[in-house]
């Protein structure tokens, strides 16, 4: 017999979970479903029903609903299928293979653009400069370099190239010491005196690393996967614990429907619990998270808002023009070098004949160059490709971040005239879309994006002058019983209690 006197186990949310699954899939259910409904379903108790149905709404982008009585309605568009699984599989396979092609690109290029940038344009001048003093020559009897000689002087110019590149006596090498590099006094104290006088600081940045931003763009920065969460755990903590929808969309720029599941993950991770208030407006308590061992009286700053982060595009190179200018000028070089060879049947054996001063009009044309025309002219017209191909992606690539800063300056308006219970004007979030965006939107993805927020037409405050108004019933409810709950809630959540233990005690 089980002790009546035992204290009720709470079961895992994943286990409840299975279990409600198993037991709505039999009964088909896809209506919007209370935690009685869950319970009666699956015979789970009402608590674990509870936490079973806020991780089912995390795992299948569930909703959540409230009625005018206080209850909580769940609900499951798609059921408990993931139909988005095969989209976002495929948009993370081929991420992944974008970012492995770019990964294996950047690591051949770095590898192999020092030897054909610097060291084929070294290689083409020796060439030059060698049929100059040949052909000058008056001393018949010594003859020409041997093709080894042709070797050397290729493996010595790939040997000047990299020490251009990546020695730290090269001024075009990172941390070179006519920089100030490696703390040196002499040299970082004229660089403060030419920082001083107002020259233009030097540009440390490697050689190499231009070369690859010339090709790939800049390098840009991993992002951090815990950060939207944190800024939603600072926007708990400044809002004295209670949160809405409209708090987690205004941190982290998300619809409703991303943020529904975002919330119940932290209804799972960090203990909340779920109020609806008598005019139907949900709110979420954690107030776990308040305490802190801290109390100096400083209030929890609020994080900034999503649209405060605005999309942007990186730069094209991120490289002076300059650098830009050496770069394409010491491509376009070895291309016609390349193409000279080809054009003059420069193979390795007839470059010998002319440094025996044969005429080049004698020169046999047995076969294609290879090593002096056609490998690098066809790397050089492929590395070419390259950032034209980025600079006709650009566009495309502008326009989506421009639409994405419309959204987020639809979001800001949204949320700051719901929580007056306002409603909003068209005409206001056309301008509020064109000035962030720089082109007013188009009416379908406007309405589609006002849709995403829980957007509905008034037709009452539409009135006659057809400037349709939209109101946000939802997010009105919820801000009004924000609220209710912030004003209700103490500091004595916050606080830890007196300490009567500490192992560091003496």
């Amino acid at each position: 017999m089980p002790n009546a006197n035992a204290p009720p186990t709470t079961m895992a949310p994943e286990a409840a979970a299975k279990i409600l699954t198993k037991a709505l899939e039999t009964k088909g259910e896809r209506r919007p479903l209370t935690i009685a409904d869950a319970a009666a379903a699956s015979g789970l108790a009402l608590r674990d029903a509870d936490r079973g149905l806020h991780f089912l709404t995390r795992e299948y982008r569930g909703h959540l609903r409230a009625t005018e009585n206080g209850d909580l309605l769940f609900v499951f568009p798609t059921g408990f299928s993931k139909p988005w699984e095969t989209r976002d599989a495929l948009t993370r396979a081929f991420a992944s293979l974008g970012h492995a092609l770019t990964g294996a690109l950047r690591f051949v290029v770095r590898a192999w653009l020092t030897i054909v940038l610097v060291g084929y344009a070294a290689l083409f001048l020796a060439v030059i400069v060698a049929l100059t003093f040949s052909r000058s020559s008056n001393d018949n009897d010594r003859g020409a370099p041997p093709i080894g000689a042709i070797g050397g002087a290729f493996f010595r110019a790939l040997g000047d190239a990299l020490f251009w590149t990546f020695h730290p006596f090269s001024p075009f090498a990172v941390n070179s010491i006519y920089d100030g590099g490696f703390n040196g006094s002499r040299y970082g104290s004229v660089q403060s005196a030419r920082n001083l006088r107002g020259a233009k600081p030097k540009d440390d940045t490697p050689f190499y690393e231009k070369i690859n931003r010339f090709f790939f763009g800049p390098t840009e920065a991993p992002e951090d996967p815990l950060l939207p969460m944190r800024r939603v755990l600072a926007e708990i903590r400044a809002q004295k614990g209670r949160i809405g929808l409209a708090d987690v969309m205004r941190v982290t720029g998300l619809p409703r429907e991303a943020a529904d599941p975002l919330m119940a993950k932290l209804m799972l991770d960090y203990d909340g619990d779920v109020i609806v208030s008598e005019e139907g407006g949900i709110t979420y308590r954690f107030p776990d998270v308040r305490r802190t061992a801290i109390e100096d009286g400083t209030p929890e700053a609020r994080p900034q808002p999503a649209w405060s982060r605005p999309a942007r595009v990186a730069p094209l190179t991120g490289n002076s023009f300059e650098s830009n200018a050496l770069i394409l000028g010491l491509n376009v070089f070895n291309m016609v070098m390349a193409g000279v060879a080809i054009e003059k049947g420069l193979t390795l054996d007839n470059l010998q004949l002319l440094l025996h001063r044969i005429p080049a009009a004698a020169l046999p044309h047995t076969s294609t160059p290879l090593f002096l025309g056609l490998v690098p002219l066809l790397f050089s017209l492929a590395l070419l490709l390259i950032p034209l191909a980025r600079a006709i992606a650009r566009p495309f690539k502008e326009r989506a971040a421009a639409r994405e800063n419309g959204r987020l300056a639809v979001l800001r308006e949204v949320l700051a005239r719901s929580s007056r219970k306002e409603p909003l004007a068209e005409e206001a979030l056309t301008k509020a879309w064109t000035d962030a965006a720089g082109a007013p939107p188009e009416p379908k993805e406007l309405t589609r994006v006002v849709v995403s927020y829980g957007g509905d037409v008034d037709v009452e405050a539409s009135g006659e002058d057809g400037n349709v108004r939209y109101r946000f019933v939802d997010l009105e409810a919820e801000a009004a019983a924000l609220e209710a709950e912030r004003d209700a809630a103490g500091d004595a959540e916050k606080r830890v209690g007196k300490v009567v233990f500490a192992s560091d005690a003496s």
